[in-house]
């Protein structure tokens, strides 16, 4: 097209369908003879269940009936785990209490009502044992994991560090907590089931991962994949959470199993708490030396987290240490400690998050004891390539957000000296930091379908979380084919379309997008040399490369005169509609550079001095993400992560009750996030980049890189302006008086 319509900033091609309703969400799905299920949940963190008593409930109206360890199915593969990123799930099959609030009997009735009073009725017998839920209690028992996930090894190390750290003129050795935090979409987790017959199902599910599901729930309960259906068309938040299948999908699977029905089960919000992951809490222990001019010797990070006792989640907080500033001598160590808790999962830029937090703290910590500028010692150690990769970036514009962001928040109006900027009676400070994340790509298909009318179908099986998948899709499609956006149509979110990654780790525009862009690009070559061979085309014996598309009309480069559109072409020929399929590998390019997306954000914060109470009250935060696909979108995706790092630095924390391990903060009332008062004014910016390796259409994800480094700046604005150092989240006022 000669105006693309890649990168605009349109609407959302599904905001009408969830303005009005028209959007049906997993827990909204209308099915026939519908039953409903509740999880019964362990009052207690660890033991064992001697029994259910049923008494109170047997004659509720409307019960079907009630499931537990003592009578729920044997499930074939409820121990199985097909990959490191699939969680064990507690599925009724034995007497094992590991966790507080874990499901120990499900409730079926003919309404919800029924079901949940019924949940609250039965009686467990339990046998408890004292947990142990505080990581400082069993931090003597840290052992390394097999690996860091996707970002490799648990532990690296490059250079001499320890001679480095200890021959730095100067040197900052510190450590860093963040603590647990739960994800707490909009949509609480929510299922709905129908079996045909016994060997058949179709699951709607909240989810980020639909082909992940099917395949569990097929291990699971021992039937091929190709007879689980998982449909997920809209998500209303994920963050994270909902990217792997838990135990309450499985149960509702078992449920309307044995009562032969169609089941629907909801998780209420105090069990969003325990039953679907949560981040992990962290110690961080980070060293930094340098020599006097600023220069980065020698740089340790070590961090410390919590699991579960009986399966294994990583929060990898140190691997943007290993990348992010040019250092010849760096060390980075994983360590897990198992408590009697559930299995933490990815949340919102998992490990990067809290990891900057604790390196980008430290660096401000540097600048001070060097009586240099934060930016100014980031500038002099800024990273040319990978170094512990030892590869060229794909691209990095990181210099370039430094510079815009620096200039439109003012930062050259930043005295040096803490506790010396006022406003009325509030403490001024000034806080800045690095943000990245990884540009991931994962193998993914697409379909494109010209139909007889000229509007072209386009089909993935992915999922829109939120961010816009629908949207930049379609703009995806439609600059590739040369037609307007109006004439695409783009589904998603069902295994019978063509398969996807999971939406997380901030890949599906570039994993998605570039199988839809082939697709396209595919179909658009098709429909080209069909004219071409049409003897009643004006088209007829040129070149494919003579030809171009514009708003759906295919002309000669040459001579405008002589065109043919997508709908006339369709109404001569012989088949409806014209379809290409493709699977689109990780590009190969990619395994030469180190592929990251880059930012800088630059924090306002106001303290008041008696009260100890912190308010951020300006944010300039610029970007560099790749072909930005949507600016509209795009903006959102990195004003919402930059809103979860004021949580992040402020508000969140998930407490537990050492004594009983449940947790006490299991409501939005005690579980505390950022409103619309806690918000200031987002100046978002995005830098132009153009990366030809990355991927084929030539983005980088920016959904999590958006709350990375943005607690750190908050904290190192608090110390500016408070003379304060919070290095243990949230910064709390009572950590200021």
């Amino acid at each position: 097209m000669s105006d693309s319509i890649l990168g605009k900033g349109i609407d959302r091609v599904d905001a009408r369908a969830k303005v009005t309703g028209a959007a049906q969400y997993a827990a909204e799905i209308a099915v026939a003879n519908l039953a409903h299920a509740a999880i019964v949940s362990s009052p207690a963190s660890t033991g064992q269940l001697s029994a259910i008593d049923t008494r109170a409930v047997e004659r509720l109206p409307g019960l079907l009936r009630v499931l537990s360890f003592q009578d729920a199915p044997r499930l074939p593969g409820a121990k199985l785990q097909s990959n490191p990123n699939d969680r064990i799930l507690q599925l009724l099959q034995d007497d094992l209490i590991l966790y507080a609030d874990q499901p120990i009997a499900l409730v079926v009735a003919d309404s919800h009502e029924c079901a949940e009073e019924a949940a609250q009725l039965l009686s467990p017998r339990i046998v408890s044992h004292t947990p142990s839920v505080e990581l400082a209690s069993e931090i003597s028992r840290a052992y390394a994991p097999k690996t860091a996930g996707p970002h490799g090894p648990t532990d690296s190390r490059r250079g001499d560090p320890d001679s480095a750290l200890q021959g730095a003129a100067v040197r900052v050795d510190q450590t860093y907590e963040t603590p647990t935090q739960n994800h707490n979409p909009m949509e609480m987790h929510a299922v709905t089931v129908v079996w045909q017959g016994s060997e058949h199902v179709t699951i709607y599910d909240t989810s980020q991962g639909i082909f992940g599901v099917r395949k569990k729930i097929a291990a699971l309960f021992g039937i091929p994949v190709d007879n689980v259906r998982v449909i997920s068309r809209y998500v209303g938040g994920g963050f994270g959470c909902k990217g792997s299948p838990w135990s309450h999908v499985a149960l509702a699977v078992m449920a309307a199993r044995v009562v032969g029905r169609g089941v629907r089960l909801g998780l209420r919000r105090s069990q969003m708490f325990s039953l679907v992951g949560f981040r992990p809490r962290t110690v961080q222990r980070v060293v930094l030396g340098a020599d006097r001019a600023g220069k980065l010797l020698g740089i340790r990070h070590e961090l410390t987290s919590e699991t579960s006792r009986f399966d294994e989640f990583l929060e990898p907080s140190a691997v943007q240490t290993r990348m992010l500033y040019a250092c010849p001598n760096v060390a980075t160590t994983h360590r897990l400690v198992r408590l009697d808790i559930p299995t933490p999962t990815f949340m919102r830029a998992p490990g990067e998050s809290s990891g900057t937090f604790a390196l980008e703290s430290c660096m401000d910590e540097l600048s001070y004891e060097l009586k240099l500028d934060p930016l100014e010692l980031r500038l002099r150690n800024y990273a040319e390539r990978d170094e512990q990769e030892d590869k060229p970036w794909s691209s990095k514009s990181l210099r370039e957000c430094y510079r815009v962001a620096a200039s439109r928040f003012g930062w050259e109006k930043r005295s040096k000296t803490v506790r010396s900027m006022r406003a009325g009676n509030a403490l001024v400070g000034f806080g800045m930091a690095t943000a990245t994340y990884p540009a991931r790509q994962s193998a993914a298909s697409a379909r494109a379908r010209l139909r007889k009318d000229g509007s072209v179908l386009v089909q993935a099986g992915s999922q829109d979380i939120g961010t816009g998948t629908y949207t930049i899709m379609a703009q995806i499609a439609a600059d590739a084919l040369g037609i307007p956006v109006e004439r695409v149509t783009f589904e998603l979110g069902d295994t019978t379309l063509p398969e996807t990654p999971v939406s997380g780790g901030s890949q599906t525009a570039a994993s998605t997008g570039s199988a839809v862009r082939r697709a396209a690009l595919e179909l658009r070559h098709k429909v080209v040399t069909l004219a071409l061979s049409d003897p009643t085309s004006a088209l007829h014996g040129m070149r494919v490369d003579e030809v171009e598309v514009v708003d759906g009309v295919l002309q000669s480069r040459a001579r405008r005169d002589k065109k043919d559109s997508y709908s006339e072409l369709m109404a001569r020929a012989k088949e409806p509609e014209i379809e290409v399929e493709l699977h689109t590998p990780e590009k190969p390019e990619r395994a030469r550079y180190s592929c990251h997306s880059f930012g800088a954000p630059f924090v306002e914060v106001r303290v008041d001095e008696e009260l100890g109470e912190v308010r951020v009250t300006r944010v300039v935060a610029a970007y560099a993400a790749g072909k930005i696909l949507n600016a509209k979108t795009a903006r959102s995706q990195l004003m919402g992560g930059i809103v979860w790092g004021i949580g992040f630095a402020l508000l969140e924390r998930t407490v537990r009750d050492p004594r009983s391990g449940r947790v006490v903060t299991r409501d939005l009332a005690d579980y505390h996030l950022p409103v619309n008062a806690d918000v200031p004014e987002i100046d978002v910016v995005l830098v132009d980049e153009q990366d030809p390796y990355v991927n084929d259409v030539g983005a980088k994800g920016i959904g999590e890189i958006g709350i990375t480094g943005v607690t750190a700046a908050i904290a190192n604005a608090v110390y500016h302006a408070t003379g304060r150092r919070v290095r243990s989240l949230p910064i709390t006022p009572d950590k200021l008086l």
